[in-house]
């Protein structure tokens, strides 16, 4: 059990500190952002399981309980394998800290999901306020699509069940039938692929564990790649042309053009698209994700692998 113990902090280690910095480095998450995504949800489930498999360990190790528990159908030769028996001290501390790790976890999700549905509510309610009323007879649903009266060219998604497009009179004054197109595909790209609770997920683990290279950089790359991500949507149906101009058409008053740390994802992404880098072969990119989900299958064949050479 001792070099289980060893074996998953060692993968937990390297998968949290080394290997986001590499990742951050890299030139090719720009072009395959979806796959890049992947890439950072295998290493943040590889990192959670190896605590969660070390916790489970260490607690069958410090508790009898746990243990007759957890073990109840092996085989006593299994759980002689795992020499449960005899816990070291350090064991115990490794333990307790894994359990507040988990407690702390759970808090700062749930916490998450609170505030996220907080925000959405006063959203909707500010959006009730200020969208126009509809004439006597119609339901009270607004659909899918909402259009605010807004001098302002802005469009965005509403998270919900189902999602709501949101569009002010300034969009569809200010583009043409193709760049606003383009930009409610982008919109529903968001939608279709649930990126709310990636970003809620992300957003949950770095104010939990913000000295975590792993969690901090995949909060912070999780933002760019969903957008990038989006963008790719709306190229494909519209064309990378389109999708540029309608990006610069929305955003020109916040300065989409400026060198500013605040717009300086804007400025990226229109370059991207006016000059869309090579993209993986379809070979290379089933390679690559196709080796990041076999990355989490570690720490469960660390964890059974005593088990496994224990059974006849």
């Amino acid at each position: 059990m001792t070099y289980c113990l060893l074996l998953l902090s060692v993968v937990a280690v390297t998968a949290a500190v080394p290997v986001p910095r590499v990742l951050t480095r890299a030139k090719w998450p720009e072009r395959e952002p979806v796959v890049a995504l992947w890439v950072w949800q295998c290493l943040v489930a590889t990192v959670l399981l190896c605590c969660l498999t070390a916790l489970a360990l260490g607690a069958a190790a410090v508790f009898g309980t746990v243990r007759a528990q957890l073990f109840a159908p092996a085989p006593p030769a299994v759980t002689a394998a795992y020499d449960l028996s005899a816990a070291s001290p350090w064991t115990t501390v490794l333990t307790v800290l894994l359990a507040c790790g988990a407690a702390w976890t759970t808090a700062m999700l749930g916490r998450e999901l609170v505030e996220a549905r907080r925000r959405r509510a006063r959203a909707r309610a500010d959006l009730r306020d200020r969208a126009p009323d509809l004439p006597a007879g119609l339901p009270e649903g607004r659909g899918p699509l909402l259009v605010l009266e807004e001098e302002y060219p802005d469009a965005w998604w509403m998270p919900g069940s189902p999602p709501q497009l949101i569009v002010t009179t300034g969009a569809l004054q200010r583009l043409t039938d193709h760049q606003l197109d383009a930009v409610l595909t982008h919109e529903r790209g968001h939608a279709r692929a649930r990126h709310d609770w990636l970003l809620h997920l992300s957003a949950a683990l770095a104010a939990g564990f913000p000295r975590v290279p792993l969690f901090a950089h995949f909060c912070e790359q999780t933002h760019r790649l969903v957008e990038l991500s989006a963008d790719d949507t709306a190229s494909r149906r519209c064309g990378h042309l389109t999708t540029a101009l309608a990006l610069i058409e929305l955003n020109q008053h916040r300065g989409v053009l400026s060198c500013s740390s605040t717009h300086r994802l804007l400025g990226e992404r229109v370059d991207r698209l006016l000059e869309p880098p090579p993209r993986l072969g379809r070979r290379h990119r089933a390679l690559t994700t196709a080796a990041a989900s076999l990355v989490p299958l570690v720490p469960l064949l660390i964890t059974f692998a005593p088990g496994l050479t224990a059974l006849p």
